[in-house]
């Protein structure tokens, strides 16, 4: 038995060092193949990628499959775009101060948060701007196995904004993020982030303090969000209640980065109004079950319900969501629980599928080669273990990450 274990163990080595190679040509062949939200499925498909682009996917019998390419089996398996990950952090102590950590050492702190579920883009909206482009040089490098990361660095909260449960971990990681006194001042940060590398920003309209919530004034939000849109650049906001979600609105912010329980109900009013603004969202509903943790039972069911409430108000306004889980801020890795939620929430395999790919790749725009299989298309693909048409929590049981046509990660 040891023996076997051994050699399984070993084989399992083998294959992931040639799939996670740098050879020209990866063929998964005899898969279910869904190529996006809106196509039927494949049932026995392939898929060949060239030098990190999608060069045909079809049914198996029709894809010619070069003798040179590494081959993987993908009997009983699904595959489908790579997903994004709209809404996490690059700011947990073991991704902290990259100039000190060994490849090793990010690429495991990286699988262990992002690769392992399936993430080949993800969109950090509150981190070390500096240690964050980092990590991404280091891994468009070849040095580290992770996803594409786009950031927006450090956030925007307003003078005396400054969360009250970010502080202690900020001051015991040695941190500084300025708040911002005036328009003025938040214009000319904006245009330094993205001068250093930004791909957008971020502003808390609210900021929760020790006497209640802070609302981020109007016109310095106007002022941030205005010479980011100037840069071509999308607005996250952190919203806590109503006002914060006003605040968002009348601002032009693109992005809302979290339901809001603590507050009311979505009329279909006003989610209608959310989309008629062209904002997107992220749930993040795990969050709220994370922040509810050994709070009185009847409180933490009426919270999660007000937010699955909220999401579904939003998704049948026809909302556009993007698929995020704060992961960063908060240690629950597993997405599993997430699609649960979603799919409680009132949303079909496609919308799910569509929050993890055509969305944000259409929203970030990048549609043109990111979010569906096609020809053409980056080599950024998700194998599954099981079919999630069937079950939501099947997004969350990954086979292998490849991203550009290499595996960033093998559950062998």
């Amino acid at each position: 038995m040891r023996v076997h274990s051994v050699l399984a163990g070993f084989l399992g080595t083998i294959l992931f060092s040639s799939l996670s190679g740098c050879c020209s040509d990866l063929a998964l062949v005899h898969a279910k193949i869904y190529p996006s939200p809106t196509q039927p499925p494949i049932e026995d498909g392939a898929i060949l990628v060239h030098e990190g682009r999608i060069v045909s996917v079809g049914p198996n019998a029709k894809v010619k499959v070069p003798r040179e390419a590494t081959v993987v089996d993908c009997k009983g398996l699904v595959v489908a775009a790579g997903f994004w990950n709209s809404h996490v952090h690059i700011l947990t102590p073991g991704l902290l101060h990259a100039e000190e950590l060994s490849s090793e050492q990010i690429t495991s702190r990286l699988q262990e948060m992002l690769t392992r579920w399936g993430f080949t883009t993800v969109f950090d909206i509150a981190s070390v701007l500096e240690n964050t482009t980092l990590i991404r040089r280091r891994i468009e490098r070849g040095e580290v196995r992770g996803p594409r990361i786009l950031t927006v660095g450090e956030p925007f909260w307003m003078k005396g904004g400054t969360p009250i449960y970010v502080r202690p971990f900020l001051e015991s990681n040695h941190i500084d993020i300025p708040e911002v006194g005036s328009a003025t001042q938040a214009t000319e940060r904006v245009r330094q982030q993205i001068h250093l590398g930004a791909d957008g920003i971020k502003i808390f309209a609210n900021s929760i303090e020790q006497d209640g919530i802070l609302t981020m004034p109007l016109d310095l939000a106007r002022a941030i969000v205005a010479e980011a849109h100037r840069a071509g650049k999308p607005v996250f906001a952190h919203v806590s209640n109503d006002q914060g979600i006003e605040v968002a609105l009348q601002s032009g912010v693109d992005i809302l980065a979290h339901t809001t329980p603590a507050d009311d109900l979505w009329t279909p009013a006003f989610a209608e109004r959310l989309g008629a603004a062209h904002m997107a969202l992220t749930p993040t509903l795990t969050l709220w079950e994370v922040e509810y943790k050994g709070s009185d039972p009847d409180e933490l069911k009426k919270g999660m319900g007000k937010a699955a409430q909220q999401l579904k108000a939003f998704s049948e306004a026809g909302g556009q969501i993007l698929f995020g889980t704060d992961v960063g801020y908060i240690e629950r890795f597993d997405t599993s629980e997430e699609f649960v939620w979603m799919s409680r929430a009132g949303m079909s395999f496609k919308q799910i599928l569509a929050s993890l790919t055509t969305n944000p790749a259409q929203r970030f725009g990048e549609s043109a080669h990111s979010g569906r299989i096609a020809k053409g298309m980056d080599g950024d693909l998700v194998v599954l273990r099981a079919d999630p048409e069937q079950d939501a929590a099947a997004f969350s049981k990954v086979r292998y990450t490849i991203r550009s046509g290499r595996v960033i990660y093998s559950d062998k």
